[in-house]
C-alpha cells in the first residue's frame, strides 16, 4: 500500500488547484482522476478575474495562451428582450480542455503524483484514510480532499443526502465556429425550461453550454430537435444555432445535476468545488468558486499539518465555517435568480426592471461573485 500525506480524489479545477497549492510544502500528494488529460467537460468556461491573481501566485501563467478578456454581459429573456452591462470585475474565456491541462502540467512539475483510476471507497479508521480503486490499487493518507465533481457513485457510498434524490436538470455543451461573436462578451439567454451561456474560448471557438429541465427536454427526441424546437425559440439563440458551425462530433452531456445543499465535510473528507456545492450556471462563477474553495482547504491543511497538536475536529469545523462564509450567500442568490428566470412572468418583470435600473443588475452580479483573492 502506498502512503501519502494528502490524497485528492478528482483532478478538476478544485483538485488541481489544491494540489498546486499544497505542493508548496514538502508533502507527498496524490491526485486520483478518472480520465487522462486533456479532455473536455460540460462547463461554462468563463473564469472570473477574482481568482486570476491567486492562480498566478501558484505559478500558473496564461502568457502563451490567447485567453479571451471578457468584460461585458448580455442577458436576454426567452422572448428576446435583452439588456447589456459591463461586468464589475470581468473574466477570461478559456476551455477546460486547456485550463485543466495547464494546471496538470504545473502540478507534474511540482512533483505531484497522479493515478488515472476510479476511487471505489474512502474508509476512515484510526485517524487514517484508506482508499481502494477500481483497478485494485490501495492507498492511505493523513488527509483526503474530495473534488470529484457534481455527482459520483462515491456520494452513495459516503451516504450523502443529496444523492438520494432524483435531480431534474441536464447540462449540454458544445463548441462552435461563429466569428461574429465578440471576444469580450459573455451572453446568457433564457429559453422555455432552461438557459444557456455563450462565450469565446482561447481557440476562438464559441462555447455554448446550457442547462435544462428534464420535463422540457423529454418532449423532444434528441438534442438536435430540442435545440431547433425549444432552445431556438429565443431569437438570439435561433440566430446562433442557424449560423454557427459545430466543432464537436456530438455535444457533451451530464445528467442528474443537483443544486441541493451539500455538506463541505463528509466522513472527515474535505469537499471542494462542485463536490461541496454547485452554483447555478447563470451566475457564471462556478469555476472561480472551485478554485477559491481549494485555496481555503489548502491554507487550513497547512495549519493542521504544521501544528504540534493536530486536532482534526478543529480543522473540519473551521473549513465548514470558512466555506459557508465564502459561498452560502452566493449559492442562495443563484437559486433565487434561477427561480426568477425560469418563471415567465417573473422573468419578464425582472428584465424590465433590469433595463430600467442598470445599477440593480450590477448589484446582482456583485452578489454572485467574490472579492479578488
Amino acid at each position: 500500500m502506498n502512503c501519502y500525506d494528502i490524497i485528492i480524489v478528482g483532478g478538476g479545477l478544485a483538485g488541481l488547484t489544491a494540489a498546486l497549492h499544497l505542493s508548496q510544502k514538502n508533502y507527498s500528494i496524490l491526485v486520483i482522476e478518472k480520465k487522462k488529460y486533456p479532455y473536455h467537460k460540460v462547463c461554462g468556461e468563463y473564469v472570473s478575474k477574482e481568482v486570476i491573481p491567486y492562480l498566478e501566485q501558484l505559478g500558473v501563467s496564461f502568457g502563451e495562451i490567447q485567453v479571451k478578456k471578457i468584460d461585458t454581459l448580455l442577458l436576454s429573456s426567452s422572448s428576446g428582450k435583452s439588456v447589456q452591462t459591463k461586468l464589475p470585475l470581468g473574466g477570461i474565456g478559456i476551455s477546460r480542455f486547456t485550463l485543466d491541462q495547464l494546471l496538470y502540467q504545473n502540478a507534474i512539475e511540482k512533483c505531484v503524483d497522479f493515478q488515472t483510476d476510479t476511487v471505489l471507497s474512502i474508509d476512515y479508521r484510526e485517524n487514517i484514510f484508506f482508499i481502494t480503486t477500481e483497478h485494485g490499487r490501495q492507498f492511505s493518507a493523513t488527509l483526503v480532499i474530495g473534488a470529484y465533481g457534481k455527482r459520483d457513485a462515491l456520494d452513495k457510498r459516503l451516504d450523502r443526502t443529496f444523492i438520494k434524490k432524483k435531480s431534474a436538470w441536464l447540462g449540454v455543451k458544445a463548441h462552435y465556429e461563429f466569428d461574429d461573436f465578440p471576444d469580450n462578451l459573455v451572453a446568457l439567454h433564457n429559453f422555455n425550461g432552461g438557459y444557456g451561456g455563450l462565450s469565446k474560448t482561447e481557440t476562438g471557438a464559441v462555447n455554448f453550454c446550457y442547462l435544462t429541465a428534464y420535463k422540457s427536454f423529454q418532449k423532444e427526441k434528441n438534442i438536435e430537435e430540442f435545440n431547433n424546437n425549444v432552445v431556438a425559440q429565443n431569437p438570439f439563440l435561433k440566430e446562433f444555432l442557424k449560423n454557427a458551425q459545430p466543432i464537436f462530433d456530438e455535444p457533451l452531456t451530464i445528467a442528474q445535476i443537483s443544486f441541493d445543499q451539500k455538506t463541505a465535510i463528509k466522513n472527515h473528507v474535505l469537499m471542494c468545488g462542485d463536490t461541496a456545492g454547485l452554483i447555478h450556471p447563470l451566475c457564471g462563477n462556478g469555476m472561480a468558486m472551485a478554485i477559491h474553495a481549494a485555496k481555503i482547504a489548502s491554507e487550513l491543511i497547512f495549519d493542521y499539518m504544521e501544528s504540534n497538536d493536530r486536532k482534526r475536529a478543529k480543522l473540519e469545523q473551521e473549513y465548514q465555517r470558512q466555506w459557508s462564509q465564502a459561498f452560502t450567500k452566493r449559492l442562495w442568490m443563484g437559486r433565487k435568480l434561477q427561480a426568477i428566470l425560469l418563471n415567465k412572468t417573473m422573468s419578464k418583470l425582472s428584465m424590465n426592471l433590469a433595463i430600467q435600473t442598470p445599477s440593480l443588475l450590477q448589484q446582482l452580479i456583485k452578489n454572485t461573485h467574490g472579492k479578488t483573492l
